[in-house]
């Protein structure tokens, strides 16, 4: 729920927005998609059709991402007796107890030691499987920040260092993750290169645009289509080549000369390595216009996803709603994930910035509301998941001494939210299918 206790003519279409939000979550729940997607039968794990024989010797589970908990309470339940071992690796405040698996918390998005540590016996899990073995990876959002082991020559600092840099330049995830891959020891199929010749199948729950299993967590299970010179070219479209740790600056160079080894490309990985997608954005897309339609609203999905600076993204959106609300009850929905260029030293995230983006364009509108929110139940180094606006909430914001502007300016959209009551804070979700944006009229 918000934290927003001022009520307003929009109390309903609000109430609405965030019955539409969770009932789209529901449908993405990472346990209920293993249920939905997975069983055994004669020995035999099916996966959305495909038949994958259960190994002759053992049996590990590496779960890995903000959704790491509910999946691997589903696979223990649905393995039973023939879970042989279970490394559970998640965020801070989204894990607990599974039999049979250790559990490690860790920070994100910008990581830290005990991700360092976790993913260190990760890939020991990897390296010790043999021929006969098995090794099932379950992946969700955040996978990259929770496995990061530096490649040789490297420290967690620089690692640290460049995630900062490239998490406040406005890159999208697949260019973060291309340079992320190539200063790894696990990431970009070393993964599953670790664990050869044994079997390594991943069963993800997408956050990244286009669904790419090279792309989700950085793909430490399939092989790598990106390469050192790639990466090295993102950090000169961000102008940070002068500005990441001389040491990362070298190893890429060093990549670049052919002095360390690529990241596997296909042909590289053991046969029987697999990757399938158990849930992603267009399925909660889905589920939120069928929620909306029950609600009585004629839903919209926008074919365009979500992208770009997050508050251009917000008022692009804004003005979408104001040429369709003389239709009636609207709820237009859309999906992706924004980014955020960050010139300022306040506190918020994408969603937060589009909401106010949002919140600009619809002032002294009535019979709109906006919710942006992180499916995660997170948005940037918040608690918040994003946030749900109106047309007063600008003049709320100005009672409490706060201009949208230049809040925006700081990346302060946080504080804006905060002193509006536009919040929403939902707690971990126990999902990850990037962003939703729910806009209703009427």
């Amino acid at each position: 729920m918000t934290d927003r206790t001022h009520r307003t003519p929009e109390t309903k279409l609000r109430q609405d927005a965030e019955t539409i939000f969770w009932q789209a979550l529901a449908v993405v729940d990472p346990a209920r998609c293993i249920e939905r997607a997975v069983r055994i039968e004669n020995d035999r794990l099916l996966i959305r059709g495909s038949s994958h024989p259960l190994p002759a010797g053992r049996l590990q589970v590496l779960a890995v991402g903000k959704g790491a908990l509910p999946m691997a309470t589903a696979i223990r339940s649905l393995l039973g007796p023939r879970l042989d071992a279970g490394l559970l690796i998640t965020k801070d405040g989204h894990g607990g107890a599974v039999e049979g698996f250790a559990t490690f918390e860790a920070a994100h998005p910008v990581p830290d030691g005990r991700g360092e540590a976790a993913a260190r016996r990760a890939l020991r899990m990897a390296a010790t499987a043999g021929r006969d073995d098995l090794l099932l990876l379950l992946l969700s959002g955040g996978g990259s920040a929770l496995l990061p082991l530096p490649a040789t020559g490297l420290g967690l600092a620089d690692k640290m260092a460049v995630t900062d840099l490239l998490l406040r330049s406005g890159a999208d995830i697949g260019e973060i993750n291309s340079v992320r891959k190539h200063l790894s020891a696990i990431k970009g199929g070393r993964l599953a290169l670790a664990a050869r010749p044994a079997r390594l199948l991943t069963l993800a729950i997408s956050d990244v645009p286009g669904d790419d299993p090279a792309t989700i967590a950085s793909g430490p299970g399939v092989p790598d289509p990106t390469t050192f010179a790639g990466a090295m070219a993102v950090l000169e479209k961000y102008r940070l080549t002068d500005r990441v740790p001389a040491a990362v600056r070298d190893h890429l160079q060093q990549g670049m000369a052919g002095k360390i080894p690529e990241t596997p490309k296909p042909g590289d990985l053991p046969d029987g390595c697999a990757c399938h997608i158990l849930a992603n954005n267009r399925q909660a897309l889905r589920a939120a216009a069928e929620a909306a339609h029950r609600l009585g609203y004629e839903p919209l999905i926008l074919e365009r996803p979500l992208s770009g600076e997050a508050a251009t993204a917000g008022r692009e959106l804004a003005r979408q709603a104001l040429a369709a609300r003389a239709t009636g009850r609207r709820c237009l929905i859309a999906g992706g994930e924004t980014t955020v260029s960050v010139r300022g030293n306040g506190k918020g995230g994408r969603n937060q910035e589009l909401a106010l983006g949002a919140a600009i364009e619809m002032a002294g509108e009535s019979g709109m509301v906006l919710l942006a929110a992180g499916t995660d139940g997170t948005d940037g180094p918040t608690d918040a998941a994003g946030a749900i606006v109106d047309g007063t909430s600008l003049e709320r914001g100005r009672k409490a001494g706060l201009l949208a502007t230049a809040t925006l300016t700081a990346n302060d959209s946080y504080r804006f939210h905060q002193a509006s009551g536009d919040l929403l804070i939902t707690g971990p979700t126990g999902t990850n299918v990037m962003d939703l944006a729910l806009l209703l009229t009427a």
